[in-house]
């Protein structure tokens, strides 16, 4: 029964699963999409971004004098989450204030999943990237272990050598993962703010209804 068992376990560790080289690549593939999406995601905000103190006085100035027409056509320049929302709401500024703030409130839910895309990738690599580089080192370590086991004679160079190449996995992991984190919290604070912005447009619009 032992024969058997041990049997199994030297055929698990010899499939290429158990090697840690995979998980290293893996997470460099994991790395460089991440970059990607950071790159993506900080120039789309700052594409779509506005000053919103300059665009929330002529905007309250153009309805304080009524022109609803001239407020509407003013928004459709910009393209960002503030001028988004209230536009959707000021279309319809004749079905009255509660209307509008229905409509207010289902533009900004909808506009902040266009501005949290791929957010929730960057905030899920950096919670498991360092398990992923755990899980190569855990990998590389049964190496280590089942190399030694084969050759005693050079068991001190096969383990520490098999060791430290293992934790070059969790080291990765970090690296991966610490970058994710920042972004993801710089991202959702941006997300945070412009929400914000709208909130003040929109009760600017409100006011005047």
């Amino acid at each position: 029964m032992e024969g058997a068992t041990g049997g199994l376990v030297s055929t698990l560790i010899g499939l290429p699963i158990f090697e840690s080289v995979w998980v290293l690549w893996l997470l460099i593939i994991l790395s460089v999409i991440s970059v990607g999406v950071m790159v993506e995601r900080a120039v789309f905000y700052l594409r779509h971004s506005v000053d919103i103190f300059e665009v929330r006085q002529r905007f309250a100035a153009m309805l304080d004098k009524g022109d609803f027409a001239g407020a509407i056509k003013y928004l459709q320049g910009f393209d960002s989450l503030e001028t988004n929302v209230t536009l959707f709401g000021l279309r319809d500024y004749a079905k009255g204030p509660e209307a509008v703030e229905d409509l207010l409130a289902g533009a900004m839910a909808k506009e902040k999943q266009r501005y949290e895309r791929m957010l929730s990738f960057l905030a899920t690599l950096g919670s498991n990237a360092p398990f992923i580089g755990l899980f190569g080192t855990v990998l590389g370590i049964i190496k280590a272990f089942k190399d030694l086991a084969g050759n005693m004679s050079e068991a001190a160079n096969s383990v520490m050598g098999g060791i430290s190449e293992a934790l070059i996995a969790t080291a990765v992991g970090l690296l991966v993962a610490i970058p994710a984190v920042v972004a993801y919290n710089t991202f959702k604070g941006r997300v945070k703010k412009q929400s914000a912005n709208a909130e003040l447009l929109c009760r600017t619009l409100l006011a005047q209804l």
